[in-house]
């Protein structure tokens, strides 16, 4: 008997989206409480708070190009694993599971050999202070150790959601941020180990869904295991997960790449505290934006698939809740953080100095938010259909285009701090119209209304 529940060419489509997107949704949240716990704890000890939370914000690139290697092989290979999926050819769904695989665990020995012998150096190329410095390493040295775990156990949720079993991939990110939200404290403050307390949790907590991961793929009634036979390389294929995961691998890539340019922006124009409020800034927007991604996320193994099975006018449907769900709620959203933006603030510290001049840098970051949501709907579909060329560059024309040469150009035109704070809402709005007209243009008014 067919499996309704993993044939996402039946039913409503919103329905089916909303069913992928809300436990994609718990579970980025969830994973999210892995760095934004530790850095409310961190920005509230009482003697280093302000200076630990800047060293914290220095790894933020480290720990983004993490995320974008493994965006690289999962949003690459979890499209075409659905679209294989929607044409019913198995064999080729397993192919691609196995060899993304391989390739995540080659590339976390790799980057892991890489940043724990050249930690100190890239730090200081991202903006390091003599003070700060010291609390970047410390954090390093230990959540470096997780890498191999982090990248297993998110690259492959996707795999998990795409096979028809979201409520499964929200338990691999629950389980090991449950944990994590109980031993920081522990760590923390009972231990003594402050900011190193707060990387050792994470590396614990990253483990435990590292094996989570590994059970489920080895279950003997799972329809998608890892086979050794499944996991050796092959050119093509390679190559095909590569292309489309560009996109994902980009959009992570070039915000490491922003991360660095507004980081050393900061430290000539601001100082050490800016680096901070720039830290808080991104943890506030990293929450905020979860509801869309989520959407995104879950939208596009839905779109895939009916995309795979020629459901054309299914296709249509997904795209336009999407994009309109998302600019709603990012609508709200701008609003809420324009009229309490203290108390966003305040989450993450306690210093005085740093919620003054912060609040007024959070009007001004998360100004024109809602069209964030265009970006998010238009890289959605053309990653969901296969379309790799122009994912790729409007990943590049939002940041690598638009943000960097802003972040560097408007503090010396007059702005100070505030031209780095200012590149952001400029680049989403440019940037975010842009991608959806074209999505619009070349891809929904091309698909036909029936197969």
């Amino acid at each position: 008997m067919k499996n309704v529940k993993s044939d996402f060419s039946q039913g409503k489509m919103w329905k089916n989206i909303m069913a992928q997107s809300f436990p994609l949704m718990l579970a980025q949240i969830i994973q999210l409480l892995y760095s934004v716990v530790d850095r409310i704890y961190i920005g509230h000890l009482k003697t280093q708070g302000s200076l630990a939370l800047s060293g914290i914000g220095l790894t933020f690139p480290v720990i983004t190009l993490i995320i974008a290697f493994t965006n690289l092989f999962s949003s690459g290979g979890a499209p075409l694993f659905s679209i294989a999926r929607g044409e019913k050819n198995e064999e080729r769904a397993k192919k691609l599971l196995g060899e993304v695989f391989t390739l995540i665990v080659i590339t976390s020995f790799i980057i892991f050999a890489f940043f724990y012998a050249f930690k100190t150096p890239v730090l200081y190329l991202f903006g390091a202070s003599d003070k700060t410095v010291l609390y970047g390493e410390k954090y390093l040295n230990i959540y470096l150790f997780g890498t191999l775990f982090s990248m297993v156990s998110t690259g492959l949720v996707p795999f998990i959601n795409a096979s028809g079993h979201p409520g499964m991939g929200m338990c691999t990110i629950v389980i090991g941020a449950v944990l994590n939200m109980i031993l920081d404290p522990i760590f923390i403050f009972f231990f003594s180990m402050g900011i190193e307390g707060a990387a050792l949790t994470s590396v614990i907590s990253q483990f435990v869904s590292f094996l989570w991961v590994m059970f489920y793929f080895h279950k003997k009634d799972n329809a998608y295991r890892l086979e050794l036979d499944k996991m050796r390389l092959e050119g093509k294929m390679v190559l095909e997960i590569i292309q489309l995961g560009l996109a994902g691998f980009i959009m992570q890539a070039t915000s490491c790449l922003v991360q660095i340019v507004c980081n050393r922006s900061l430290k000539i124009y601001g100082g050490d505290l800016y680096v901070g409020i720039m830290t808080v800034l991104n943890s506030v927007r990293e929450i905020f934006s979860v509801p869309p991604i989520s959407i995104g996320g879950g939208a596009q193994p839905i779109l895939g698939y009916n995309y795979g099975a020629k459901k054309y006018k299914r296709v249509k449907e997904g795209i336009k809740f999407t994009a309109i769900l998302g600019l709603i709620y990012l609508s709200v959203m701008w609003l809420v953080l324009v009229l309490f933006p203290k108390t966003c603030m305040s989450l993450f510290s306690s210093d005085e100095e740093l919620l003054k001049l912060g609040s007024d840098a959070l009007r001004l970051y998360f100004f024109g938010f809602c069209f964030m949501a265009l970006q998010f709907a238009g890289q959605c579909t053309f990653t969901a259909l296969g379309c790799s060329k122009r994912a790729i560059f409007f990943s590049l024309l939002r940041k690598v285009i638009i943000v960097v040469p802003l972040t560097l150009l408007l503090p010396g035109m007059g702005f100070g701090v505030d031209g780095v704070f200012l590149a952001e809402p400029i680049s989403n709005a440019l940037g975010g119209t842009l991608c959806f007209v074209v999505m619009y243009l070349s891809l929904y008014k091309k698909l036909p209304d029936e197969a």
